[in-house]
């Protein structure tokens, strides 16, 4: 069955908690990446970023994902490329691959404030489940904010990717929002599609609330020296 998807550019809105992960590269899977793309490499070690997002109602789309990049070097730039992603909603997963090549798949998430009695304002429980014989909860985790930051921030970014029809397609980014900086405890099961995280901590984790996201060409000036 076709599953229809909004066109490009994605005007989206949210929350969203990142975290940059420094690991060997030994440790992490050996993914397809683009043509010209090369991961990138230092002291042994590569980047990965793991994104946890809630988009909203008032957007595009409303559903919630968990995207993992490898920040990558693409020419003469640096670029990430998505290589493994999982959303909630059919009309995201149908749009990330035909528009882009986003390897994206379906899953049941949680990104949602903490309510326990005790829990402290900013705190987020996160969670992936993928389906499938000893794969029932592949990720169990929570963020908390540390320190908010005043103001909003501004960043372009781009993703490179490796798409069915042979060609690589460059995605621009483009978000703004309310950042802090912040804690995020990940606990990955070990036969699931994460494990090499388990046990890991994250060298760096900011949140970015209320955020507006361009995701995809506006037509503007998005020529590839500039996403």
């Amino acid at each position: 069955m076709t599953v229809d998807f909004p066109p490009e550019p994605w005007l989206l809105r949210g929350d969203m908690y990142a975290s940059l992960w420094w690991l060997p590269v030994r440790s992490v899977p050996r993914w397809p990446l683009p043509p010209e793309v090369r991961p990138l490499v230092v002291a042994g070690r590569c980047v990965l970023v793991t994104f946890w997002v809630d988009y909203r109602p008032g957007g595009t789309l409303a559903y919630r994902e968990l995207l993992v990049a490898l920040v990558v070097r693409h020419r003469r730039s640096v670029a990430g490329t998505a290589v493994a992603v999982w959303v909630d909603d059919e009309r995201s997963l149908a749009g990330g691959r035909a528009l882009w090549g986003i390897p994206k798949e379906l899953g049941s998430l949680t990104v949602a404030p903490a309510r326990s009695a005790g829990q402290e304002a900013g705190q987020v429980r996160l969670g992936l489940s993928t389906g499938g014989p000893g794969r029932d909860t592949a990720v169990r985790g929570a963020y908390r904010d540390l320190v908010r930051l005043p103001g909003r921030i501004r960043v372009r970014g781009r993703l490179v990717q490796r798409h069915d029809t042979g060609e690589p397609r460059h995605v621009p980014l483009r978000v703004t929002g309310s950042p802090a900086l912040g804690r995020m405890r990940l606990a990955a099961a070990g036969a699931g599609p994460l494990a090499f995280i388990s046990g890991r901590r994250p060298f760096l984790t900011v949140s970015l609330r209320d955020f507006r996201f361009a995701v995809g060409r506006t037509g503007e000036a998005d020529g590839e020296a500039d996403t």
